[in-house]
């Protein structure tokens, strides 16, 4: 199956697929995931027809979108690792024409990691509130009381409101209930009312939030 899916996918890969165990692993550009899956799926020769799970990746670099798949036709299983996402705009094609379930592993991914999934029609959080603005699983998640841990190394925000995309030097800042008084990009202290949006205020004299 192996020397079949580099026949057949070899100019698509970013490097040959490598076997690992019981899984053969494809690396593939997010241009060129539509094309290979179709591939794995519809190929006589091999019909990769389950799509087992998708799961985003943040790798602190980059964001992935990985997939695995099985077959009837082969031992393996296949590993597709769509690499090389923008972190401030991740995007890469929905495979929801292919596999109408991956919806839900798609916005699982786009939930935790704001990852957006081109084509899919019904792209919304599916365990955050619809409310909610930040991605959980991202390396630049932190919780509440993280920002007193690392002042001299710059404190990234828990929750924006906006994009990945839009996200900028000085977005305005969002805190769960209790999380207090928080160090802004510029070191002063910012308190602000949970559930609002509202640009927070600096403290003076270190005084606790009202």
């Amino acid at each position: 199956m192996l020397a079949l899916i580099d026949e057949r996918l070899g100019d698509r890969l970013v490097v040959p697929a490598e076997p690992m165990g019981d899984t053969i692993e494809l690396v593939v550009r997010p241009a060129d995931l539509t094309a290979v899956m179709r591939t794995l799926r519809e190929d006589g020769d091999l019909r990769f027809e389950l799509m087992a799970d998708i799961c985003g990746v943040d790798t602190g670099v980059t964001m992935q979108v990985v997939y695995h798949l099985w077959g009837p036709l082969s031992e393996d299983w296949v590993r597709v690792i769509a690499d090389g996402l923008s972190r401030d705009d991740p995007r890469v094609p929905s495979v929801t024409q292919l596999w109408p379930g991956a919806e839900w592993g798609e916005r699982e991914a786009y939930d935790m990691f704001g990852i957006e999934f081109e084509g899919n029609r019904d792209l919304r959080r599916i365990y955050m509130p619809p409310e909610y603005l930040a991605f959980p699983l991202r390396k630049d998640f932190v919780m509440p009381d993280d920002a007193s841990r690392g002042p001299g190394e710059g404190i990234r925000h828990m929750e924006t409101p906006v994009a990945p995309a839009d996200v900028r030097e000085e977005p305005v800042i969002r805190t769960s209930a209790g999380a207090g008084a928080r160090l802004g990009a510029d070191g002063a202290s910012l308190a602000v009312t949970a559930g609002t949006t509202d640009e927070p205020e600096a403290l003076e004299n270190g005084e606790e939030p009202a």
